[in-house]
């Protein structure tokens, strides 16, 4: 596009004070640029409200990576009465109270911490709710109702997204999202969780792991979007938990009853009609993106009118000079924090530091925070045998020990991990997935591999750290395709 002219206040204004906002602006900043962060959260139906730092830091990544630590700490703590512990495992409970206070506590110690670096930086910050009156004129709803007009040279729309609901009675009257739950005054008891993508499946996971019955209703499949079998693993291991699964199974209505409790009535695929009774109803069926507010058509922004996203072509930019999009606001790209924060701030280099390097948005790694983890970099099984044909792929696969499940004889049923490759040559790695303990820390260095250009050959001739459960990778031997057993019969040899 061509050089903008004219003359403006700011050089920046980002509407959304999330990662990939936040990251873009402070990068501009350190480029000379002048630069404003408009943020403003409205409740959730269930009124609950946040600070500044996004959906990551304060209902999403950083809340639920907490109480997954919460739910693994209680289940250490049994655990370590195998190892020589003295402890009475009957006695071992969570406190909610307790648990939602320590987490709020960090979250807020994040957001006085994220307002402080944006003033050390001289990011001007503006609590009011963005709205397009043209492409260089945003205008900014203050939390007294008056509006304050922001001119800008370069905007970039980073709003994200927020939970839906379904069309149901008393889905928005009884029900909540994970907007709600890391900060529910009192203890969620039993729980249905409607929807199995990997929020509905890490709230479900934690919450069990307190105690709690957690019970996940399933519309289609489990994890759409990611690898079926490795998903079915996750399923079945949280199902070894106590996990229960309603599967091809929708809600038709929430009703509040005579005890205050929550009636769900549901349908499955085949029309069987049923229903049972919950505490609290948990909607994890996906995100709409928060464009609505934001008076696109004022500025000439196209945007997807099903998930209300914003198309954007390889530099991030939209169909108008001048405005941007980062993060999960942007359509067909994934939604993670990561992947924001460094698109935000490789378009920041480009626009005020002369960069001219691209966010990748290929072979990104990623981690599902259930019971027993499963982390993936690159393509599925499915993905890289539709691309390339089942004959020009091999699967390697093995399950695996940990050491640590050892003494306490936890099960290691569903230790499972496998690289999708070419069949040909030195077998270029084209995925790697693994479910386990760990699965963040381990998949991490092994995405760098990947992007790398890691070969099975390369894989396998690189020596492991025993004992870990990442060295499994380094073990791989065993084909799909041979038929040949892959249980190990030692962990040494």
């Amino acid at each position: 596009m061509a050089p903008i002219s004219g003359s403006f206040d700011y050089d920046l204004v980002v509407i959304g004070g999330g990662s990939g906002g936040l990251a873009c602006a402070k990068e501009a900043v350190g480029h000379g640029a002048k630069v404003a962060v408009l943020d403003f959260v409205k409740p959730s139906p269930r009124g609950t409200k946040w600070g500044l730092g996004g959906t990551c830091v304060n209902v999403g990544c950083i809340p639920k990576k907490l109480m997954h630590q919460a739910s693994l700490l209680g289940e250490g703590i049994h655990e370590a009465q195998a190892y020589g512990w003295s402890v009475n495992p009957e006695q071992v409970a969570i406190d909610w109270a307790a648990v939602t206070e320590a987490v709020q506590n960090h979250i807020k110690s994040v957001n006085w911490v994220t307002r402080v670096d944006l003033r050390d930086k001289k990011v001007e910050y503006v609590n009011g709710l963005g709205y397009f009156r043209d492409p260089h004129n945003v205008v900014a709803v203050l939390k007294n109702g008056t509006e304050r007009v922001l001119n800008a040279k370069h905007v970039v729309i980073a709003v994200g997204g927020r939970p839906r609901y379904p069309n149901i009675p008393g889905a928005i009257e009884y029900g909540i999202t994970s907007d709600d739950i890391f900060s529910m005054p009192t203890a969620p008891g039993k729980t249905l969780v409607v929807g199995a993508g990997y929020i509905g499946l890490e709230c479900a996971g934690f919450l069990k792991g307190f105690g709690y019955d957690a019970t996940v209703m399933v519309r289609s499949i489990v994890l759409r979007g990611f690898d079926q079998q490795m998903a079915d693993i996750v399923a079945s291991a949280m199902a070894e938990k106590g996990i229960g699964f309603l599967f091809k199974t929708v809600p038709t209505s929430v009703e509040k009853t005579a005890e205050g409790r929550l009636l769900v009535k549901y349908r499955n695929s085949e029309g069987v009609e049923g229903s049972d009774v919950y505490d609290t109803v948990l909607f994890a069926i996906g995100r709409t993106a928060l464009t609505e507010d934001l008076q696109l058509p004022s500025a000439g922004v196209k945007f997807n009118q099903d998930n209300k996203k914003v198309p954007v072509n390889e530099r991030e930019e939209t169909n108008v000079e001048g405005v941007y999009a980062v993060g999960d606001v942007i359509d067909g790209q994934p939604e993670l924090t990561p992947v924001a924060i460094l698109a935000g701030r490789l378009l920041a280099r480009r626009i005020f530091g002369g960069g001219e390097d691209l966010m990748d948005y290929r072979d990104v790694a990623t981690t599902v925070f259930t019971p027993l983890e499963y982390g993936c970099v690159g393509m599925s099984e499915e993905a890289a045998v539709q691309e390339f044909g089942e004959d020009n792929v091999e699967v390697f696969h093995a399950y695996y020990k940990p050491t640590e499940f050892f003494v306490p004889q936890k099960s290691v049923r569903y230790c499972y991990l496998k690289a999708v490759a070419h069949r040909d040559g030195d077998q270029k790695v084209l995925g790697l997935h693994y479910v386990g303990p760990v699965a963040g820390e381990v998949i991490q260095g092994f995405a760098a591999a990947l992007k790398c250009g890691l070969t099975m050959k390369i894989l396998m001739n690189t020596v492991g750290i025993h004992p870990t459960t990442a060295e499994e990778f380094t073990r791989l031997n065993i084909t799909k395709r041979s038929g040949v057993d892959p249980t190990p019969a030692s962990c040494c040899s």
